[in-house]
């Protein structure tokens, strides 16, 4: 095992999402599967010898599309070539027509490859218990290869949302092994997020070569760190899937940890535009706990924080009700004394030693109603400082406010 922490990489950030990575190509069309006529069926296609780690939803009520591209990746994860997108439908709980339609799908985009069908993947995303309507995926084939390209990332982020506001993509370049080394990456999500594995759907891709075990080592401690780490409404999905792609020239072990720096940089960015991306959510909250002693129970008891509907719909209503966080913060299972307790709610410090401070609340709660004015992921980030002891151990989870938005997206979903 490697340690992250060594890594000193500049990373500079890119256009063209997760075909800026060498040898990668994109496509994202309009193959009928919504009734909006928006994009709907993305394909990604890597370049020959891929390796390929993924994580999957721990939920046993899931989409057959999950299982097969779980069964495919351990046969056959150093030689991946492609994976296919459909929204509209999660063909989740749809009985064996699932896997059926999942198998004709991959076959015919391996057919039009020329490459093997258990080199290909496919993700759904959409309403569950809803298939996939075949006759229309399968006549987006031709258009959606003919329009694979080297530019094609931000398209293929298109055709993936479903209930998304924004799509989300990011690409980064940095010096490693004196050459440049590209990583890309596109998700979608913004509801059912409160993921043990990934996200709702993730994709990596980056152009420098690691051996198989070793990727699926690296891309496990970022989703760890990244995916692992968010929630926005604590419901997990039928078809939560991460999906990266490594292929190029190889690093040596020793430049393993600056690799490692960038795939986490990526995921965090894709979790963190997620969790901003929530139904209804007008800001990001960002907590951060210190002073454990392993990195899972800081893990935990931010994400419990961020989770706690009271906490979420204080800072909706710029509340600077402090009692919740400390609150749930007790309640993740994790000990700690409330005398070593010191709490911060972005610039206002509001606990120190387990006692409460005087602090101002009406700025406090004016720098709450800033951060629902601010830019998208720039400066609209509440952020939550909390430590609980001498620990050397610290980890951060995101999420977003609770709004009554929510409430109305979800409650007229399908109606």
């Amino acid at each position: 095992m490697w340690a992250v922490q060594s890594a000193t990489v500049s990373w500079t950030e890119l256009n063209g999402g997760v075909t800026a990575p060498e040898g990668f190509q994109a496509a994202g069309v309009v193959a009928g599967l919504k009734a909006s006529g928006r994009p709907d069926l993305s394909l990604l296609v890597a370049p020959e010898g891929a390796a390929c780690a993924g994580t999957f939803t721990t939920s046993c009520v899931r989409a057959a599309c999950v299982d097969l591209c779980a069964q495919r990746l351990q046969s056959h994860g150093d030689q991946m070539r492609a994976v296919l997108t459909n929204s509209g439908q999660a063909n989740a709980c749809t009985g064996s027509h699932g896997l059926q339609d999942s198998l004709r799908a991959t076959h015919s985009v391996a057919e039009r490859l020329g490459v093997d069908p258990a080199q290909v993947l496919i993700c759904s995303t959409g309403v569950i218990g809803v298939p996939i309507p075949m006759e229309a995926l399968l006549a987006g084939i031709d258009p959606l290869v003919q329009a694979l390209d080297g530019e094609g990332g931000p398209a293929a982020a298109e055709a993936i949302l479903t209930t998304d506001l924004v799509s989300k993509q990011i690409a980064l370049e940095g010096t490693i092994a004196g050459r440049p080394v590209r990583i890309g990456g596109m998700a979608k999500g913004s509801g059912m997020i409160h993921p043990d594995m990934a996200t709702m759907l993730g994709y990596l891709t980056c152009d420098a070569g690691v051996p198989l075990d070793a990727w699926r080592q690296m891309v496990s401690r970022a989703v760890d760190r990244s995916f692992n780490a968010i929630t926005v409404d604590g419901d997990t999905s039928t078809n939560d899937s991460f999906l990266a792609f490594a292929a190029g020239p190889d690093l040596q072990q020793e430049h393993w940890p600056a690799l490692e720096d960038g795939v986490t940089r990526v995921a965090q960015h894709l979790a963190r535009a997620i969790a901003r991306d929530g139904e209804g959510a007008s800001c990001l909250i960002e907590v951060s706990v210190r002073g454990t002693r392993h990195e899972a129970e800081a893990l935990k008891m931010a994400r419990t924080v961020c989770g706690s509907s009271l906490v979420k719909t204080a800072i909706h209503g710029r509340d600077p009700n402090w009692g919740r966080i400390v609150a749930a913060a007790g309640r993740s299972g994790i000990s700690f004394d409330l005398g070593d307790v010191a709490l911060w709610l972005g610039s206002h410090q509001l606990m120190q030693a387990g006692q409460p401070l005087d602090f101002d609340r009406k700025a406090a709660s004016a720098e709450l109603r800033a951060c629902a004015q601010g830019t998208y992921l720039k400066n609209d980030c509440v952020r939550i400082g909390l430590v609980v002891g001498d620990g050397s151990a610290s980890a951060k989870a995101w999420g977003c406010d609770l709004s009554d938005q929510y409430v109305r997206i979800n409650a007229d979903y399908t109606t």
